[in-house]
């Protein structure tokens, strides 16, 4: 079964098993605790409407539907376990609270059967249905499709304790050699190619994990691998050194895995990115409500200061590199890069006079907030830069590809430690902060971000 099959079994499955309990907390409620015959009313029959939906919104939320071929057992009894305390605990205050009852330990009793049952009835089902999933991945050739890149001792000898094992779920579907010369793989699996070739081998193939077998000691190999294949979605992993395995730095998804440094896609879990996109969502909204009287001073103080358009419009690179245009109040006179893309200044003669006290005070940014509502940005993320300077960039760094992994803020670190960059270098330093950010991203640290913008747009101390 595809993936897509799996996240619809497993959805159906929690959308039934939410029904379900519902109906069984309800008989059992009147039975057991009101001492009444089960009669259903209006209540029992809106509760099987909307309280499975809300599950499944918490679920989803939760990151249960994300990446389920990547479930296993204890796994799903804990995003069970937590689901069902603290749903439990939401339903009890909203909907059991003000219930008639003969005693407070009704309410005791009331909340231990709706987790109770509710508990059951989804981890059965699901423990059921995740096993299924692991048996199906474990059958050979239907296991993540991977690549192992090395073809050395040690990539043999990792490739033989990983596919001999009974329990192994990954499917090798080539190797690549780093020298020219070592191809112990070759009588197992496919030879691919050099890794000097790894971009057209990854771009005629989709692999799902990337196993890098050569010594952790080679950092500068090991750093220009890592440069051309992380993308943030394949899983990559590598071989630890001593000081990695003192450090605590590998990652065990099971008893039976081979010592292997796992790289994580994205720091940030997914209940905290979903959470994330609702805030950008309904903090947007708030501060396009609330700076309507910021937006008419901004934009007849642009229209005084100069002839030309209110607002500034110019091509950046967002997510994944896709293209979208970044809305801005104009703060330098028209045709201010007649002569090409420049970087302005401290003391730049383009920008207007009220251009500079907007620069300053983040008021040019304000419009920004109908970027986020239209999905292009977040309100924190590295900031966004055209293609002219991502080129130039690059050359000299690399791993600033990485940065466009997520959504382009509004505010970031490397906005709130740096400012304006006036220059390529100052753009490479300014990398640095975003780059940090990017690999400890969390709700906490974003939060953090955003007060201190308030507090630069308030002091008038941007850069």
């Amino acid at each position: 079964m595809r993936a897509i099959s799996w996240q619809i079994s497993l959805f159906i499955t929690d959308l039934t098993t939410a029904v379900l309990s519902w109906c069984i907390f309800f008989y059992l409620r009147q039975e057991l605790i009101e001492g009444k015959t089960f009669h259903p009313d209006a209540n029992f029959y809106l509760g099987m409407l909307i309280l499975p939906i809300l599950w499944l919104l918490f679920y989803f939320i939760q990151g249960t539907y994300y990446e389920v071929r990547r479930l296993f057992r204890i796994k799903i009894i804990n995003l069970t376990t937590i689901a069902s305390v603290f749903g439990s605990i939401v339903l009890f205050f909203a909907l059991l609270l003000d219930d008639e009852v003969r005693s407070y330990n009704d309410y005791y009793q009331l909340f231990l059967l709706l987790f109770l049952i509710h508990y059951s009835c989804t981890l059965v089902p699901r423990i059921f249905l995740i096993t299924l999933l692991i048996s199906s991945i474990r059958i050979r050739g239907a296991g993540f499709k991977t690549l192992i890149i090395g073809g050395n001792e040690k990539a043999l000898e990792l490739y033989q304790e990983i596919s001999l094992h009974p329990k192994n779920v990954n499917n090798f579907v080539g190797f690549v050699n780093v020298n020219g010369k070592d191809k112990l793989l070759e009588p197992f699996i496919p030879y691919l190619g050099h890794e000097k070739d790894l971009e057209s081998i990854l771009l005629n193939a989709e692999f799902e994990e990337i196993i890098i077998a050569i010594e952790a000691t080679e950092h500068d190999r090991l750093k220009n691998i890592l440069l051309r294949i992380d993308d943030g979605k394949k899983r990559i992993k590598l071989l630890p050194d001593t000081f990695e395995i003192l450090s605590g730095s590998i990652k065990m998804t099971n008893i039976f895995g081979v010592a292997l440094i796992e790289l994580l896609p994205d720091p940030m879990p997914y209940w905290q990115q979903a959470i994330k996109r609702l805030m950008d969502l309904a903090l947007s909204v708030i501060a396009i409500l609330l700076l309507i009287p910021f937006y008419v001073f901004s934009a007849v103080a642009v229209k005084i200061s100069s002839p030309g358009p209110i607002f500034f419009l110019q091509e950046r690179i967002g997510i994944n590199g896709k293209v979208f245009r970044i809305v801005k109040f104009r703060t330098m006179y028209v045709d201010a890069e007649k002569f090409g893309p420049q970087l302005s200044s401290e003391n730049d003669p383009r920008i207007t006079k009220i251009g500079r006290f907007m620069r300053k005070t983040r008021l040019d940014e304000f419009p920004q907030f109908f970027n986020v509502l239209n999905g292009d940005m977040s309100l924190v993320g590295p900031r966004p830069e055209r293609q002219f300077y991502i080129d130039q960039i690059v050359k000299q760094e690399p791993q600033y590809l990485q940065l466009t992994r997520v959504r382009p803020g509004i505010t970031s670190w490397g906005q709130v430690k740096y400012g304006y960059a006036e220059n390529v270098e100052q753009m490479l330093h300014r990398m640095k902060y975003d780059l940090i950010y990017l690999k400890n991203r969390s709700l906490a640290l974003d939060i953090k971000i955003m007060m201190y913008t308030v507090l630069i747009v308030l002091r008038a101390k941007g850069k």
